[in-house]
């Protein structure tokens, strides 16, 4: 139970206002500059990009929000000059996008509908908050809303699809054109498309409880504005999910999801909570736990801290009245088995344990004290400079056995690729987006998913990971077989706490977990190196202090 909600309340606010003082560093505040409201600081003041990423005008919403709204101890607020920045910030965003609207985010003309969601959503909301309809204004959002509804990208990213027609249904409120709000609709059907019947919506290659949580976010905002009621269709079962990867501590999702992520949006329970128990135990553990004791993820960069920004003000906005029964810590013990995600998920009163299989057995455990136990899998170094992991999204075998809480994967080891920009391949890189890639932008972003995110370069080293659940500790297995006949030795072998190997924005930020060390597996590698395969077992038990106790077999 809450005891008192108006203080709980506020630790949305609390922790939003933190921020805003960085939004007015990274914003162009001079009127004759002819960047004025650009929050691409790498751009107008550093000039280290040679193009503004449109992304970044995201941030005039936390602005807008933080003049309208009296939130406790708000000192933006009525302030005349962060109405102006906001507003400056709407109209570089119109200056600065390309004829049809679209705008970059990584590379000149990539025309990237993350970016233009993102901004789009941001500034159409920051002139329905501000009551700002400037004609100028409204071309501009019909021009982009035009275009987004007769495009989209590749790869199947449902948070942008769920994003897209937030925006459209903003656009149509601004206009009253009907066409944006079919545009809107036929962005849902695509997320109802692509939503598993086990509650969860897809990103690439599978399901990931980081980003479900901004789709969450993003239909419950839709709903808010459009109360149509099949959305909740859509919201109930994600909350189920969701539900299951809030960890004792506060903390929330990991690398054992497609996009390696630990977002957490919370405005969506909050506007769910009257709506599913769940979510109002998913809330009310934000706010007690995550808030108060730093347990949250930080994605502090500059280029990303204002996504939950304005999700946070939202949620305060939005605080519901319904509030938890009973504290997420009373769930009973939890065995749950997503085949389709290849997730399982094992709660009992020691610790919370997500292993997925469809990464080659990730491994996160954690107690009500904080990680105990994060593993990544296995990566090492070969004597011919090949770095290989386990932990890729593939094909997989896998097997369940419920009944023995045991689940098991084996597959092959992939080589891990690091793609890092020089001069020549950035003045190259540069040639393809003013030739190329200006005249055919899907084409070029669907050849770098698959060499930085889809793509798999598969060996012929195969490993095997067994993980057997008991009531007060977790077995791990690990065999792994060298190729027959190869002269190709480990110099090195770990299982990673954090390791990952695909690109993602959003990945690689902090959550306590990260300072779990990286367990050298010595034994494993001579015994590969000797004998051409080997063994490890490793005994995780969490203790009194939420520590991890680690077995014989652990190096």
């Amino acid at each position: 139970m809450v005891s008192d909600p108006a203080l709980l309340r506020r630790r949305y606010t609390d922790e939003a206002l933190l921020y805003l003082p960085r939004l007015f560093q990274m914003v162009d505040r001079n009127r004759y500059s002819p960047t004025y409201g650009c929050f691409d600081r790498s751009y107008w003041h550093y000039r280290t990009m040679d193009f503004p990423c449109g992304m970044y005008q995201e941030f005039v919403l936390p602005l807008a929000m933080a003049y309208v709204h009296g939130y406790p101890d708000n000192p933006f607020h009525g302030l005349a000059r962060v109405r102006e920045l906001a507003l400056a910030g709407v109209e570089f965003a119109r200056v600065s996008s390309h004829r049809d609207g679209t705008c970059d985010d990584y590379f000149p003309y990539e025309r990237a509908l993350g970016a233009l969601v993102f901004s789009l959503y941001a500034c159409t909301e920051a002139c329905l908050v501000l009551g700002e309809q400037r004609p100028e204004w409204l071309e501009f959002f019909a021009r982009r809303g035009d275009y987004l509804r007769t495009h989209n990208e590749t790869g199947q990213l449902t948070n942008h699809q769920a994003l897209a027609a937030l925006a459209l249904y903003n656009v149509y409120e601004l206009t009253g054109e009907k066409r944006f709000r079919d545009g809107s609709d036929a962005f849902v059907r695509i997320v109802r498309e692509w939503q598993s019947d086990e509650g969860w919506f897809q990103e690439y290659e599978g399901a990931d409880p980081g980003y479900h949580t901004c789709t969450i976010a993003f239909l419950a905002k839709l709903w808010r504005k459009s109360n149509d009621p099949a959305l909740l269709d859509l919201m109930n079962p994600a909350v189920d999910f969701a539900w299951h990867f809030m960890h004792p501590d506060g903390s929330y999702a990991g690398e054992y999801g497609s996009r390696n992520t630990y977002h957490f949006y919370p405005h969506g329970f909050e506007v769910m909570a009257p709506h599913n128990p769940r979510a109002a135990q998913i809330a009310d553990h934000f706010l007690t736990h995550a808030l108060p004791r730093r347990t949250r993820y930080f994605n502090d960069d500059d280029r990303m801290c204002a996504h939950y920004l304005y999700d946070w003000m939202q949620a305060y906005n939005d605080f519901s009245p319904v509030r938890a029964t009973e504290p997420l810590a009373a769930r009973p013990p939890v065995r749950k088995t997503f085949p389709k995600a290849r997730l399982h998920v094992e709660i009992t009163p020691q610790y919370h344990a997500v292993v997925s299989l469809a990464k080659g057995g990730v491994i996160k455990v954690v107690s009500a004290h904080g990680p105990v136990y994060s593993d990544t899998g296995l990566i090492g170094r070969t004597s011919a400079g090949r770095v290989l992991v386990s932990h890729m999204v593939d094909s997989h075998e896998v097997a369940f056995d419920e009944a023995g809480r045991r689940c098991s994967v084996e597959g092959v080891m992939c080589e891990r690729r690091t793609k890092l920009p020089t001069p020549f391949k950035q003045i190259l890189f540069r040639l393809i987006n003013l030739t190329v890639g200006r005249f055919n932008p899907n084409l070029l972003r669907a050849i770098l998913q698959k060499i930085l995110i889809t793509g798999k370069r598969r060996t012929a080293w195969r490993f095997r990971r067994e993980f057997e659940f008991q009531d007060d500790r977790i077995v791990i297995r690990t065999r792994l077989t060298a190729p027959a006949g190869g002269g190709e030795k480990l110099e090195s072998l770990h299982l990673a706490s954090d390791a990952t190997s695909i690109y993602v924005a959003n990945s690689n930020v902090y959550q306590r977990s990260v300072l779990l060390p990286w367990r050298e597996v010595r034994t494993l590698r001579d015994a590969v190196n000797a004998s051409g395969a080997g063994e490890h077992t490793l005994t995780v038990q969490p203790d009194r202090a939420g520590a991890g106790l680690f077995g014989p077999d652990a190096e």
